[in-house]
């Protein structure tokens, strides 16, 4: 089969996948995580009634299997299709992922939402929403199309900074899903979020001075700064909101609707910047000797 449709195979795994984050915020957000006591079955049944926080508990597992069954397809594609050994075993470690991830979601029931694994299962997701991400970017056309090595100039390295940048991003969601699930209060996560943000704009500045002409380095870029100060923006609605809210006596549409696109939003910046991480480690190279040259369209 063309790899075109396993491009947009993976394409869609990755929206499915950020449509499971969507739901996971929801249970979480809407305090629904033991509306349904028991796993893997719901109340005894493959399907309940879906009312009330059945609906978004058991919505979150059915989404979730599905996810996990596309990721299986996924896996096997990659393995009977595709020529790179490499990225076979990317799809085998995102498929060992969504299993993993299954049974932190069965965890968190049976041990009555314990935070470190609550904490962990969200963690989780982000980064598995990352890895589909990163596969659906190494099977697109524009990954084969390859590009033109330019040479690293300054220090810190741009390879340093893109590692640093994805890695405070993830720290900073850690911090989120911790203040949702209660293990402590949103100061963390506020300074967690100067950190990330001021690790993105080192990076994105970086880029943009040195190599403003490479598209393949400044697109990531801009699309990143983008959705940064829109998960920024965000981010403080959701906490305005969540104060505005505070007296209420169940969670209220406003802050449920901020809280929900916030968390969505940070797997997407996350999945942006490890693309961008990806592409300043394929032409970034901090040997002077190989400015000029071409990648490899087989790479």
């Amino acid at each position: 089969m063309a790899p075109v449709w396993l491009h947009r195979y993976a394409v869609l795994l990755a929206c499915c996948t950020l449509f499971l984050v969507v739901a996971g915020a929801l249970v979480t957000s809407h305090e629904a995580g033991l509306s349904v006591p028991d796993w893997p079955l719901s109340y005894g049944k493959l399907m309940p009634e879906m009312e009330g926080g059945i609906f978004y508990e058991h919505g979150h597992r059915m989404i979730a299997t599905t996810v996990g069954f596309l990721t299986i397809i996924l896996a096997v594609w990659l393995w009977r299709a595709e020529p790179r050994p490499w990225l076979k075993k990317l799809g085998w470690a995102a498929l060992g992922a969504v299993i993993f991830q299954g049974l932190l979601g069965g965890m968190t029931v049976i041990f009555m939402l314990p935070k470190p694994v609550s904490v962990s299962h969200a963690c989780l997701a982000q980064l598995f929403f990352s890895t589909i991400v990163a596969i659906s970017w190494f099977t697109s056309a524009a990954w084969r199309r390859g590009g033109t090595l330019v040479e690293d100039q300054g220090a810190p390295g741009l390879r340093s900074l893109a590692v640093a940048a994805s890695g405070s991003l993830f720290l900073q969601l850690a911090l989120g899903a911790a203040t949702r699930h209660k293990a402590f209060g949103v100061t963390p996560h506020v300074l967690g979020a100067v950190l990330a943000t001021g690790m993105v704009l080192w990076l994105i500045v970086r880029i943009l001075l040195r190599h403003g002409n490479h598209q393949g380095l400044v697109r990531p870029a801009l699309a990143l700064l983008a959705i940064t100060f829109s998960q920024v923006f965000l981010g403080v609605a959701a906490y305005m909101s969540r104060l505005a809210t505070a007296d209420a006596p169940q969670p209220m549409p406003v802050m449920i609707g901020f809280t929900v696109v916030h968390v969505a939003v940070g797997a997407l910046t996350l999945a942006t910047s490890v693309i961008v991480a990806i592409q300043v480690f394929r032409f970034v190279q901090p040997e002077p000797a190989v400015s000029g040259a071409r990648v490899p369209v087989a790479s």
